[in-house]
């Protein structure tokens, strides 16, 4: 079981996911020795991951979220393929397990036949499927995650930890190269991987590696996320909202979904519901309490579903097995 110290842990990884565990130390109140061993505990349980990600715009991508409602016989194996796909961001099993909701990265126009957009509709397991254009992310990473788990940190505890970075990229993004190809792929395995860890397997030096880091993180092209297992949190119920919002209070809405503790991820979608949100409860009734003080309180939304997640199969870049966060080659 996780403690308040652990959840601080959490929280300044979010803030700060490459931060260093003196600093993490410092916020949590423990030493350095004890946040890193408290650190390393976690993620050897398969609670936690820190993971780098690009940006999918970078390569000229876009996200699509895809509802494919299933035969049951079959959305096993289906479900199974589509986790283990690169282009897959997210997955997770839905209404009674008969529908998948999955973030899909793909080009805005769509030509070709190869791509998961256009084979989804034929595959025989689905009975229907609908996709939406993700058009835009609420609120700010690392501020706006979800932290229904405590360890909330001080304003001042938040600038210690992230110091002069800017709030968001600076300058067009960088262009990648294939010799970034191995910085990228360590730190899809570990977003915390140290520059003399990176350099090993880039055959860089560390002031290179250095360097390189802070240009794609600068520009926004690299990014980090803190996988959280939230069942292992003690919060056993998630699902997703579906949101009709009428545009003039779209951007209100929409960040003040992002800021909840219980959000997870809220975005503007294409399609009659306009707004989807990640929500992490407890249980049923702290889902029904979610939906009746804090989403009703929220302006502009006239209409809504719930969509209750009964299995994730896949966060970013890990999949989920036997109760733990596991890279794809160990699942």
């Amino acid at each position: 079981m996780t403690d308040a110290v652990d959840g601080k842990i959490l929280r300044a990884l979010q803030c700060a996911p490459r931060a260093s565990f003196r600093l993490v130390g410092e916020v949590a109140g423990v030493s350095e020795q004890t946040a890193a061993r408290r650190f390393h505990a976690l993620r050897r349980a398969g609670v936690m991951r820190v993971v780098g990600l690009v940006d999918p715009a970078v390569h000229g991508d876009a996200r699509w979220v895809a509802r494919i409602r299933c035969r049951p016989d079959r959305v096993g194996p289906l479900a199974d393929v589509l986790t283990r796909r690169p282009d897959i961001a997210y997955a997770g099993l839905a209404s009674g397990g008969s529908e998948i909701i999955c973030i899909i990265t793909a080009p805005v126009h769509v030509p070709r036949d190869d791509v998961l957009l256009r084979q989804l509709p034929r595959s025989a397991a689905v009975l229907d499927v609908s996709i939406d254009l993700l058009i835009h992310s609420f609120g700010t990473s690392g501020v706006s995650d979800w932290t229904g788990y405590g360890g909330h940190l001080t304003p001042d505890q938040i600038r210690h930890l992230v110091g002069d970075r800017p709030p968001a990229p600076a300058g067009p993004p960088v262009r990648l190269t294939d010799e970034d190809t191995p910085l990228l792929d360590a730190l899809a395995e570990d977003g915390r991987a140290t520059h003399t860890q990176l350099a090993d397997v880039t055959g860089w030096s560390t002031a290179r590696v250095a360097r390189r880091l802070d240009a794609l993180e600068t520009s926004g092209v690299l990014a980090y996320d803190v996988e959280l297992l939230s069942a292992r949190l003690g919060f056993a119920l998630s699902a997703t909202l579906w949101l009709r919002v009428a545009p003039v209070h779209l951007a209100r809405a929409g960040e003040e979904l992002a800021g909840h503790d219980e959000v997870a991820f809220a975005a503007a979608i294409s399609g009659d519901s306009n707004v989807m949100a990640i929500v992490v409860c407890r249980d049923t009734e702290d889902l029904y309490r979610y939906l009746t003080t804090k989403v009703a309180a929220v302006p502009g939304i006239d209409g809504y579903g719930v969509s209750i997640r009964v299995h994730t199969l896949k966060q970013a870049t890990s999949l989920i097995s036997r109760g733990r966060l596991v890279p794809p080659a160990f699942a």
